[in-house]
């Protein structure tokens, strides 16, 4: 776990004009985890896509957290729904 692979939430959170305050309900809801070094808050790089989204959900589309978390855990089951499909076509041409 190497720091260069992670930023920074007061950062994040400047950069994105959101409130420290917003960051803290997104991890209480479970969307995504944050870690602290040093007494710091900081999110892996792999989590800022996710983040992001959420924002975007809550800022341009004005959804509550209740209503991203459903959102999320939809796209979340879809892009579930979208390797399976792949994977049963895969097996499909086999015998095809």
């Amino acid at each position: 776990m190497k720091k260069e692979d992670f930023t920074e939430i007061a950062i994040f959170c400047n950069y994105h004009h959101i409130e420290s305050s917003f960051i803290d309900l997104i991890e209480e809801s479970g969307l995504v985890e944050f870690i602290i070094i040093d007494e710091r808050k900081f999110i892996h790089h792999s989590q800022l896509q996710q983040v992001e989204r959420i924002i975007r959900l809550h800022q341009e589309l004005e959804i509550n957290i209740s209503g991203v978390e459903a959102i999320v855990h939809l796209l979340e089951r879809i892009e579930q729904m979208q390797f399976e499909i792949s994977s049963l076509k895969n097996r499909l041409s086999f015998y095809g």
